[in-house]
């Protein structure tokens, strides 16, 4: 919040607000209310995106498995179940069919549709740099690839990208842009 109030964008700059949006939680609903006002202050430039936490966007980038080279097939199965059953900010069980995808969704003592998709984030970005804990956002989403200079460790599947090319590509994915729509 803090620092949208200081912003003040240059002219050609966008900036898009990752904000979780927990509909039952009045305390996001306020924030979300402020960040509405801050933002009409400069139209089409502070845009906040409607989604159920920032790791739905890493979730449903259609490179994931892709780009961090992830084997857990039991968990990437998982996601393709949860991906296709997610609507209107939650997960619809009755579109899932997968028994393994339902007993996981069980597990969870305290089930939200936001805990089980920073889980499954969690999970399919475990390694070094790829990882997403709270508001760590691992260096191989944003920096420039390292590969070059550490062919060895190599353990992603990029040759090469700037990190600029790296966020771009993240957001400007088909599946991605499905739920990083702003909010009207």
């Amino acid at each position: 919040m803090d620092a949208v109030r200081a912003l003040i964008p240059e002219k050609a700059d966008t900036y898009y607000l990752a904000f979780d949006i927990v509909y039952d939680n009045m305390d996001v609903v306020n924030k979300l209310i402020e960040l509405r006002k801050l933002s009409e202050k400069y139209p089409g430039q502070i845009i906040l995106l409607d989604m159920i936490c920032f790791e739905h966007i890493i979730f449903s980038f259609s490179k994931l498995i892709q780009w961090t080279g992830n084997g857990h097939k039991d968990v990437i199965e998982i996601r393709k179940h949860i991906l296709g059953s997610i609507k209107d900010h939650r997960i619809n069980l009755d579109r899932i069919t997968d028994e393994k995808t339902r007993q996981y969704l069980m597990s969870f003592k305290h089930y939200s549709t936001e805990r089980v998709l920073k889980s499954i984030t969690y999970m399919l970005t475990d390694k070094d740099q790829w990882n997403i804990k709270g508001s760590h956002l691992g260096g191989c989403w944003h920096l420039d690839c390292c590969v070059l200079d550490h062919e060895d460790k190599k353990q992603c599947q990029l040759d090469s990208m700037t990190g600029n090319s790296k966020i771009i590509e993240l957001l400007s994915d088909q599946t991605t842009q499905k739920i990083v729509t702003p909010i009207q």
